[in-house]
């Protein structure tokens, strides 16, 4: 798991929502944001490329090489609206997971097991609807490559999970009393 991996180095910041969510919180500082993005960004872009370079037989439109979406196949014919409410809510469970698990009230070191566990279950559940993003940069990397449909849908993957991590940042204070 990467939070295992690097969290001591970068605080794991591999998805921009997820830096939008804390700094959301007030656990990471807004001018600190843009080159988080940017970073995760090309890290995903990069394992698109990768995995080109691995398959390079595999037609990438065709298989759509793995990218959300919704009213498409695959994963099914979800409509818009429950593509962005399902990737919202997802989104928001998950940084409300990160939250908890790194709020200074909770048990050290168990974090990356919850963070992990968290994610797994979002995509078992978001995957039929929409392949699961909760990340815009696990969208972009996909939707560079395959291009056509897939980035004329990328706005709800980047406009979604932001939504809903902002909620979950502003929300989490609040409701658990962190001051």
């Amino acid at each position: 798991m990467m939070a295992f991996d690097i969290g001591h180095v970068s605080g794991c910041h591999l998805n921009p929502a997820v830096s939008i969510g804390l700094a959301a919180a007030g656990r990471f500082p807004v001018r600190d944001l843009v080159p988080y993005i940017v970073a995760s960004g090309w890290r995903d872009d990069g394992r698109m490329g990768v995995l080109s370079l691995i398959a390079p037989g595999f037609d990438l439109v065709t298989s759509s090489f793995a990218a959300n979406s919704f009213r498409r196949a695959p994963p099914g014919q979800y409509t818009m609206v429950a593509a962005l409410v399902s990737e919202v809510v997802m989104t928001f469970c998950f940084l409300f997971v990160i939250l908890g698990a790194t709020d200074e009230r909770a048990l050290k070191g168990f974090a990356p097991i919850a963070i992990g566990l968290c994610l797994t279950l979002i995509h078992l559940i978001s995957i039929p609807v929409t392949n699961t993003s909760v990340n815009p940069a696990r969208s972009t990397g996909p939707a560079l490559f395959v291009g056509g449909w897939v980035l004329d849908q990328l706005w709800l993957f980047w406009i979604a999970p932001i939504i809903g991590a902002i909620v979950a940042g502003l929300l989490y204070p609040s409701l658990t009393r962190q001051k």
